[in-house]
Parts: structure tokens; sequence; C-alpha cells
């Protein structure tokens, strides 16, 4: 499970710029995990609050965005969704001149300290 690593880096992060401005916690995070980086929402969440214990950000509210990948398929001029990063094939016609738009990290985004 890398998610509780993930939350681990994100949580340093968030502490660090709380000291930098003189939070006394922070009191909530924006995320945004990428279609393709093989993190699981739900996994991520949990492992967020156990990350958050006994730091600045303990209690702190994870707003988490998950935006789809964006493709667009040249052989059949058709956007498509695709269901996995491991599986580029159009699913309308089986082609692979695919366009992908994509992230596959996890960004913070903002950071609500007091």
């Amino acid at each position: 499970m890398h998610e509780i690593t993930l939350c681990q880096n994100a949580v340093e992060i968030m502490q660090e710029f709380g000291r930098q401005n003189n939070a006394r916690r922070i009191t909530a995070v924006w995320m945004e995990v990428g279609a393709f980086s093989c993190v699981e929402p739900e996994a991520l969440t949990f492992c967020f609050e156990l990350a958050c214990r006994e730091t600045l950000a303990q209690g702190c509210e994870l707003h988490l965005a998950t935006p789809a990948a964006v493709s667009w398929c040249h052989d059949c001029q058709q956007d498509i969704r695709l269901l996995s990063p491991g599986v580029l094939l159009c699913p309308q016609c089986g082609g692979r001149n695919l366009r992908v738009i994509a992230d596959d990290g996890m960004k913070i985004k903002r950071i609500e300290i007091e």
C-alpha cells in the first residue's frame, strides 16, 4: 500500500508550509489524484487520517479530487474514456492512435491554516 507513504510525504509538506506561516494548525487540504496514479481514493483517505495524527494536521479535512483522463482517438475521431493506464486501446474501434492527457501523480492544490 503506497498510499501511506504518499500521505506521510504530503503531511510533511503541509507541516513545512504550516511552520513557515506560523500556523497553529492545518484545518483543510485540497489534493488532486491523477487518473493514472494507481492510487485508491478510499485507501488514501484512510491513510491520510493516520498520517495526520499528532501533527499540525491532526483533524484536518481532506478534499480529494480525482479528475478523469481526457482521451481522443484519431482513428474514429471521438472522445473516449480509458478505464486503465495499462490498456491504451480505443473502446470504440480498437485503435491505438490515441492522444491521452492524464496525470499519474498526486498534487497538493491548497492548504488552509489557522
